[in-house]
């Protein structure tokens, strides 16, 4: 019996001594299938945030863990991720990337009390909404504005768009948004061709809808790999007019597939690749070093979304984590300083883009 003292207190002595609990943190993409690429530097990008945060010392004195889901570009896989998430006790999550997939995941979010931060979408629909969704990236609205705006100014006059519906919720909205403006300024859209990704898509006849039209610029809505089949089958039918594409296109791999093929594509995008600051060149080294891959677009914009969540943690106090988002900005991104409106929406410069030799360069 005169033991059990001695191993109460050798048992307080563990339990003092034990780490603490990491806080958990999840991630959503889609990291499987068509358009995977997207998820996988999303998923890089805020890998290097959580491992920036546990270099200081976590939160509070907490390591970060985060616990990445991949939706398998499925809805029903998208609520199944948000729930087990959800159970498995995360503060808030990474994501999703893609606004067809917010559709799914962001009332199961809102339902749970889930705060999400989104790096990439942009639909206008999640605009203005006082709910628990962020989003780091601008709207769909800036984005074609500034893409159109650039593409009068260079005498594009008639220009005939191809879409995937695979994403509707972007690719609709870019449409009707880029449509809007590029009339505004005189301009006109003289073919839209609706596709669906994965379906056996009919690359030949969706450009051959578009030179039909006799347009003097092609505008493809879609994700990197559909965007470069859509350019090679308007090379190979003789189509030798100028190529737009949008954010979701703009990742390393396009360049990678596209090869000669895609030199002069024109892309908007709130990513300049040869940025010179000391804090966006130790990222991308350091980038470089643990993936053996170039950033994308989409690695600095998760990496940014993730950092501005850390902080709101950081900061949190007796608040609810939605407050100390609002309240904690400005941010300091890897490339511009930023901050959420009382909507949790972001405004962030956007970039003109022409791929040159393989690169993307910034022309404006």
């Amino acid at each position: 019996m005169k033991t059990w003292p001695w191993l109460f207190a050798l048992l307080l002595t563990l339990t003092a001594c034990a780490p603490p609990e990491p806080l958990k943190l999840g991630f959503l993409a889609g990291l499987s299938g068509r358009g995977a690429d997207l998820g996988t530097a999303g998923r890089n990008g805020a890998l290097l945030a959580v491992d920036a945060a546990n270099a200081q010392g976590g939160i509070h004195g907490r390591p970060v863990e985060l616990l990445v889901r991949d939706n398998e570009q499925s809805a029903e896989m998208t609520v199944a991720a948000v729930e087990k998430l959800a159970a498995d006790g995360v503060v808030a999550i990474i994501g999703p990337l893609l606004s067809s997939v917010a559709q799914t995941a962001v009332p199961v979010a809102d339902k749970l009390g889930l705060v999400m931060v989104s790096p990439s979408v942009t639909a206008s629909e999640f605009a203005n909404k006082d709910d628990l969704f962020f989003r780091v990236a601008s709207t769909t609205q800036d984005n074609t504005r500034r893409s159109a705006e650039a593409q009068y100014a260079r005498g594009l006059r008639r220009i005939a768009i191809a879409y995937d519906l695979a994403n509707r919720a972007y690719t609709t909205d870019w449409k009707n948004e880029f449509r809007q403006v590029f009339e505004q300024l005189g301009g006109q859209i003289v073919a839209t061709v609706e596709f669906t990704s994965g379906q056996d898509t009919g690359y030949a006849d969706v450009v051959r809808q578009l030179g039909q039209a006799r347009p003097d610029g092609l505008l493809f809505i879609a994700n990197a790999v559909d965007t470069v089949h859509l350019i090679r089958q308007a090379r190979n039918q003789g189509l030798a007019q100028p190529v737009i594409g949008v954010t979701w296109a703009a990742t390393e791999q396009l360049l990678e597939l596209g090869g000669r093929t895609i030199e002069g594509f024109h892309v908007t995008q709130f990513f300049n690749r040869d940025d010179s600051s000391p804090r966006y060149v130790a990222f991308r080294e350091a980038y470089r070093a643990r993936f053996r891959q170039e950033p994308g677009f989409v690695s600095v914009a998760a990496y940014d979304a993730t950092q501005a969540t850390l902080e709101a943690l950081r900061r949190q106090g007796k608040q609810s984590l939605k407050q100390a988002l609002l309240a904690s900005g400005p941010y300091q991104g890897l490339q511009d300083e930023w901050n959420f409106d009382r909507f949790g929406d972001a405004r962030r410069r956007a970039y003109v883009t022409e791929v040159r030799n393989g690169r993307f360069v910034v022309t404006d």
